[in-house]
This record gives structure tokens, sequence and C-alpha cells, in this order.
């Protein structure tokens, strides 16, 4: 068999062309590193110039507000223990990174799934390159990451991105079709054009399916905090990864609790924000 069949050059051939992209468009990449760096920096800048307690007591009333006094009173527990423990500041480095990580995928994955939802031949295009995307090992992403952009936060951010973008693109294309036909068919009758067919009655009615899609997408992109730590990115992650490096049971512990806080917390104000705007439409 092996005669017959003998192995296709693939590891190679993709060498290859990492090296040719690196080599042709350096420039190109040192630019998105750049102004990636110069995000997230500002974001860490922006929440670390503000006292840990107005940020508890702030995020806590906004939990009131959009869930419930549960939440709100977990909120409250949750950031305190964190900021006890000492993780506050590399808290602050793992929520710039995601939402970072969030915003790119909504900027790029929305349009996406509107583009995909519109055209069957998009649709047809995009869906295996999300499959693609959503099954390859996450630790895969981080190698062509380091070649385009050196170690640090910047190959954390695009392997998030790359990780966390198709729950977005999916549940924008799939909310968008789930638009009742018939209210369709009553736009089409009233002379409405696409663009207003699709600003005014497609996206609002799909707005809370975009939303669980962006709030996957959150879940994802904390999910790959520790695995971005691998090529330098700060935060949480970091402490998780030093930890089980170095054995530490009670340190991982400790960091883990406070990534699970935070995806909790982000996870409830993310899915009734979601319920609010399903309401607010019905």
């Amino acid at each position: 068999m092996e005669e017959l069949f003998p192995k296709l050059p693939l590891a190679s051939w993709i060498d290859l062309l990492i090296e040719w992209l690196v080599d042709h468009f350096e420039p190109f990449f040192e630019g998105i590193a750049t102004g990636l760096e110069g995000f997230v920096e500002g974001i860490v800048v922006g929440l670390g110039f503000i006292p840990a307690i107005i940020i508890i007591i702030l995020v806590s009333l906004l939990a009131w507000k959009v869930c419930n006094w549960k939440i709100a009173l977990f909120t409250l527990i949750g950031l305190f223990l964190i900021n006890n423990l000492g993780y506050w500041e590399n808290m602050i480095d793992t929520i710039a990174l995601v939402i970072t990580s969030v915003a790119i995928s909504i900027i790029l994955g929305i349009p996406i799934g509107i583009w995909a939802s519109q055209s069957e031949t998009v649709g047809k295009i995009v869906t295996p390159i999300l499959d693609f995307m959503q099954t390859m090992p996450a630790f895969v992403y981080l190698l062509p990451a380091i070649f385009f952009f050196n170690i640090g936060v910047v190959p954390g951010v695009v392997a998030s991105v790359i990780f966390a973008m198709p729950p977005t693109i999916r549940l924008t294309i799939l909310g968008i079709k789930q638009v009742p036909e018939d209210l369709i068919e009553a736009t089409q009758a009233f002379g409405s054009t696409t663009g207003q067919k699709l600003l005014k009655v497609q996206l609002p009615l799909a707005l809370p399916t975009i939303m669980a899609g962006i709030n996957q997408s959150i879940m994802l992109a904390l999910s790959m905090v520790v695995i971005a730590s691998m090529v330098g990115a700060p935060g949480l992650g970091a402490d998780v990864y030093r930890a089980v490096t170095q054995l530490q049971t009670g340190t991982g512990f400790e960091a883990g609790l406070a990534i699970v806080i935070i995806a909790i917390i982000l996870d409830r104000l993310t899915q009734n924000i979601g319920k609010s705007k399903k309401g607010g439409t019905a």
C-alpha cells in the first residue's frame, strides 16, 4: 500500500505556506499585532485605573438590573473573593483578552452570518469552514499564530477569535432563517427593500438567537485563556498553567475558581440581556 500510495507531504506544504506568508506579509501581521496589543493594553489601563471596589459595585448593580438579586449577590461575593485572593490584576488581563476576542468575533462574525443567511452559495462555503474551525484542536491554532505574531497576548487573541467565532456566525444564520415566512412575505407585499426587511424585521427578531451565539463565543474565549497562556498571554490562564507545571494544586484551584466565577457572571449577564431583548421584541 505504501508503494502504491506514497504519503502526501502535507506537513511540508503547510510549513512552506506559513513561511511564504511570513516572508511576504510581515508588515501586515506586524500592523495587526500592534493594533491588537494597543487595544488590549488600552482596556487593561482603563480598567486598572478604576478602583476595584468601584468595579465590583458597578458590575453587581448591573447584574441586579439585568438579572436578579441572587446573581447580583453572587457577583458581589465572587469579585470580592477574586480581589481578596490577589488575582484582580490578572483577572483584568483575562477580561481584556476576552473582550478583544469577542469584539472581533462579533465584528467579523455577525456580517458573515448575515451574508451567509442571505446567500445559499455563501452558506455552503461558510459551513465546512466553520466545521473545520470548531473541530480542529485549539492548540494547533497557536503554531501559525506564533510564526505570524511572535509570543505574547496577540497569538492568544488570534487563536481565541478563530476558536470563538463559529457560534456567533452559526446562530446569526440560524436566527435570521428562523424568522417566520409569513412576516417576510408581508414585508415584501408592502414593498420593503432587502435592506429594510433585514434591518427592521429579520435582525430584531433574530436578536435573541444572535445574543445566544455571542454568549457561546464569550464562553469559548474564556476557555482559551489557559491555552493562550502557553504562548505568553497574561492573565488567570498563566496562573493555572504555572500551577500545573509546578504541581501547585492550591494555586491552580484558586486561579481556576476565579475563571469559573468570571464565566458564570458573564454567562448570566449575556443570557439575561438576550432574554430581555426577546421580551422587548415580542
